[in-house]
């Protein structure tokens, strides 16, 4: 078998000698003041401020993501407008998140970082992200699109999500134990503590989250529920007062894992109405475990005032077998398979059911290093950059084989040889360069930058009858591309209170290893808004328009894709995509011992492709020009208000979203394809006990609305229930 790949030594041991040459860490040790977080991984700053970027762009703080104290990602982001998340599990374990118009189908089509580096397990050789970092244990959110994400490839169309762990208290000792416990055996524990000495800091983090889950399975019970553990931690060195040149060295280290017993088998139309949380026998193995690991190091040295360089070297290692049925008496969940498990449940009879459970079986790499040199030259504000990357999937699978009779258990009668269902590895090597600078002329901002993208991709296919990787392959198809992204934007501060952006980009996305046609997706995307901030009261409203001269559509099996078509990806050619993001905030009475805020975020959505085609992809399937691409609702809608005191507070926030069809198509949606329109209402309420210490009250789904989240293999799966949880937390 293929060994993994290794980082170039030169590549690392040049980022270290970097880091530990200057003189800096031979200089005797002296007292320093408070420690500002690293820049350099973030996307905001003091040299960025959020309200001057020219696009649309918000950060989640602390203080926000402590209102409801969310472990799902999904539910997180609801606030935020022109971001797209379709449900799934219930417990967002696998996020599905889009932007723009872009699909969120497993969060393929955006830029996904944790503090500054890519986090999807192969970003280029197969981007679909059933792994993501756990959010519930991060300090904040940025989230970033338009002619911005220039900085932030590989996919530049749609936005960036840049997740902020646990920065290093920057006093002696700090930290905080937060837990929590709720309906359906849901358990939480969050801990975390660390501290700042006179030139090395540290901080632990730990978090862990389990549920037993809201579904039964149908005659044998089970546990439907998850396990999943995630752990951090982190070291820095600065440099000592008096050295030439002030230096950070921060090794950041990441082990996270996860059981989770999900499936991909869900109801049928009459099944979901007789009882949605229910599954069938059939699913009772299915199961997935993964494993992450990861090392970052990063670097930054400030030769003056005005210049900096930040230098980061990462690995990350990827595991996960999903192992789930996938056919019933020989027919696939996608065709008559989930019907046949249907009716064997309504009568289990003695003539039993022939159950196939295919192990998803993948490893991924993703590694390289990545630096960007800060350039503060008068009125202009330069940016260079240049990152080297690598991963690789490898699909290293197989199927067992049950009977399940009358008692409705499942026993194996013959078991898979792994390697003969699916032998394969994508890989990637991509060097990305870039240039911004950005501009002040009086009132004016204009920012002008391009990237540059070279990729390699490599697909290695040993068939399905060859487990061992004896010889030459069957198929051994490489390819190359490169792509130069321009990118143009410039805002106008009008007065203290208003302040209006356009911009225009190139937007990208590189060709999978599994592209037949080997063909890069490509679009031109603009932008134009304005800005209000006065008092207690902010807002924005964006119009958007993405111009794409050709689409991908990525097949896996979270879209339904037959086994034999999972990693393909297809090209939909021209597509229009336009719409509105809208958001508002103001607090009532913001001076006053009790104070109102509300919150307000909207985003319209058309996208129709411009071209009619026939598409192997199923979701596409035949397509005539104005037809409308599925799972993307035409209107979503936030709203949360909110009663603050000095020592409690209490908020309800709703999002709405509008129906969307699973299947691209024209006109009305027929029932089959329909995903119905949903209103979703989130309670918190917090009590604090003192500065340090607080109890919580969360109730998700608060009037326990009973809904579709997705379609998969044309069966129904049911979001969450009401889910009350209560917690305590305290700081020191």
């Amino acid at each position: 078998m293929p060994q993994p790949k290794t980082l170039s030594l030169s590549l690392i041991s040049t980022a270290l000698l970097t880091a530990l040459s200057a003189p800096a860490f031979a200089q005797e040790a002296k007292e320093i003041a408070t420690i500002a977080p690293i820049e350099q991984i973030s996307i905001f700053g003091k040299k960025n401020p959020l309200n001057t970027v020219p696009g649309s762009a918000h950060l989640i703080d602390e203080a926000e993501l402590d209102a409801f104290k969310y472990s799902d990602i999904m539910r997180t982001l609801a606030s935020i407008p022109g971001v797209y998340i379709q449900e799934e599990d219930g417990y967002g374990l696998r996020p599905n998140i889009g932007m723009r118009g872009t699909g969120q189908n497993r969060t393929e089509k955006i830029t996904i970082m944790e503090d500054g580096v890519l986090a999807a397990p192969a970003p280029y050789a197969s981007p679909a992200a059933y792994y993501f970092p756990t959010s519930g244990r991060m300090e904040s959110i940025e989230i970033l699109k338009g002619s911005s994400t220039v900085k932030y490839g590989p996919r530049t169309t749609g936005g960036v999500i840049n997740l902020i762990s646990r920065q290093i208290p920057e006093e002696e000792l700090a930290g905080k134990l937060d837990v929590a416990a709720g309906q359906d055996g849901f358990g939480k524990l969050h801990a975390y503590a660390g501290g700042q000495g006179e030139r090395v800091g540290g901080v632990i983090d730990i978090y862990r989250y389990q549920a037993d889950g809201f579904r039964d399975i149908n005659g044998v019970g089970g546990d439907t529920g998850f396990k999943k553990n995630d752990a951090m931690a982190k070291i820095s060195i600065h440099s000592a007062e008096d050295a030439k040149f002030d230096q950070v060295l921060e090794v950041k280290l990441k082990y996270s894992d996860e059981t989770s017993n999900e499936t991909y088998m869900g109801l049928t139309d009459e099944d979901f109405a007789a009882n949605p949380y229910s599954r069938y026998s059939a699913s009772q193995k299915d199961v997935m475990e993964t494993e992450h690991t990861q090392i970052q190091i990063n670097h930054i040295i400030d030769f003056s005032d005005n210049l900096t360089l930040g230098t980061t070297v990462y690995h990350n290692d990827f595991k996960r077998n999903w192992y789930k049925t996938s056919k019933i008496d020989g027919k696939s969940i996608s065709g008559d398979g989930t019907q046949i498990a249907a009716d064997f449940d309504k009568n289990p009879t003695s003539d039993g059911l022939d159950v196939d459970v295919k192990a998803n079986n993948r490893a991924y790499i993703s590694q390289g290093i990545q630096t960007e040199l800060n350039w503060y030259l008068g009125n202009h504000d330069l940016s260079f950059g240049a990152r080297y990357h690598e991963d690789e999937m490898d699909r290293y699978q197989w199927v067992d084989t049950y009977f399940m009779g009358s008692d409705q258990v499942m026993v194996m009668t013959e078991a898979g040889v792994p390697g003969t269902d699916s032998n394969r590895v994508d890989s990637a090597e991509a060097l990305a360069l870039y240039v911004q600078d950005k501009i002040q002329l009086g009132d004016f901002n204009i920012t002008a930058g391009v990237r540059y993208e070279d990729v390699t991709t490599r697909r290695i296919d040993w068939g399905k009858t060859n487990p061992g990787r004896d010889g030459e392959p069957d198929t051994d198809i490489s390819n190359s591309f490169s792509a130069w992204l321009p990118s143009l934007s410039a805002t106008y501060q009008i007065n203290s209170e208003w302040l209006v952006l356009a911009g225009v980009q190139k937007g990208f996305a590189p060709a999978a290893p599994g592209n037949a046609e080997r063909q890069e997706e490509e679009s031109w995307n603009y932008e134009a808004g304005a800005r209000y901030n006065a008092g207690a009261l902010t807002s924005e409203a964006i119009f958007f328009y993405s111009d794409y001269s050709n689409m991908h559509g990525d097949c896996s099996a979270s879209k339904g894709c037959d086994d034999d078509s999972i990693g393909n990806q297809y090209n939909g050619g021209e597509v229009d995509v336009k719409g509105l993001e809208f958001s508002l905030a103001y607090n009532f009475n913001n001076e006053g011992d009790i104070n109102f805020p509300v919150k307000l975020a909207y985003t319209y959505t058309s996208a129709e492709f411009a071209n009619s085609f026939e598409s192997d992809f199923d979701p596409w399937g035949r397509v005539e020009e104005g037809y409308k691409l599925p799972y993307l609702p035409e209107n979503m809608l936030f709203a949360s208000a909110g009663v603050k005191a000095d020592s409690w507070e209490l908020t309800l926030a709703a999002r709405y979203t509008d129906e969307v069809r699973t299947v691209a198509g024209q006109g009305e949606i027929a029932q089959e394809n329909l995903i119905e329109a949903k209103t979703i209402v989130d309670l918190s309420g917090r009590y604090f006990i003192s500065d340090a210490q607080e109890v919580y009250l969360t109730a998700e789904n608060l009037f326990d609305t009973e809904y579709v989240t997705t379609k998969i293999h044309g069966s129904n799966f049911a979001g969450k229930p009401m889910t009350v949880t209560v917690g305590y937390s305290y700081k020191f």
